[in-house]
């Protein structure tokens, strides 16, 4: 990444952003799938199956990575990935977002994941990946020190992908437009119902026992 990012022109909106004071390249319509598929299946599952049917209607889109289920990623190019206390409302609201640590940097010191609502603060060695549901829980990562390096790397999914394919394969306003009231009827149970459908997708302790 230290290489590509000296090939890279960033723009102002990559050089600063919300999530912090260092240039970033987002791509994509994925990786990640082992751990997500082992900690979270059922989670997994709905990422999976919608991000098939996506793929199948448009065959002009392609994968980021092979047989993966995010559908796109963000390169922190740093060399200071600092990141400031943010959530990412953008993403599906129970989704998972991958968070990948690169660089050289002492672990014990610096570069700590800060998990603000949950009042927890975790050591995140480079090469450490962390799944985080990114779009609920503020998060951030601790100064690392001078002389260090610190990039990172992000899969995720845009909440309004799934309801372009809910949908099928339209935005609201043109769903909404010819919509009967058999769908609408649907589509508003489907909504009172989803922070519950939502939850059900996240693991139980004892399932990962």
């Amino acid at each position: 990444m230290a290489q590509a990012a000296k090939q890279c022109k960033f723009a102002s909106k990559q050089a600063e952003h919300r999530r912090g004071e260092f240039p970033a390249l987002a791509v994509g319509v994925s990786f990640g799938g082992e751990s997500f598929q082992t900690f979270a299946p059922r989670l997994f599952q709905y990422y999976f199956d919608n991000m098939a049917r996506l793929f199948a209607h448009n065959s002009t889109l392609r994968r980021i990575f092979p047989n993966y289920v995010w559908p796109a990623a963000t390169f922190n190019f740093g060399p200071i990935t600092i990141t400031f206390p943010h959530i990412d409302p953008g993403n599906l609201a129970w989704g998972w977002c991958s968070i990948a640590a690169l660089g050289r940097f002492d672990p014990t010191k610096g570069g700590h994941i800060v998990l603000w609502d949950l009042g927890i603060i975790i050591e995140f060695p480079p090469g450490s990946t962390i799944l985080v549901p990114s779009a609920l829980v503020v998060h951030s990562n601790t100064p690392i020190q001078d002389r260090e390096t610190r990039y990172s790397f992000t899969q995720y999914c845009a909440g309004g992908l799934f309801r372009y394919i809910a949908n099928g394969f339209r935005t609201d306003k043109a769903f909404l437009a010819k919509a009967t009231a058999a769908q609408l009827a649907e589509r508003e149970g489907a909504r009172s119902r989803r922070w519950q459908d939502g939850l059900a997708m996240f693991p139980k302790l004892s399932e990962l026992k």
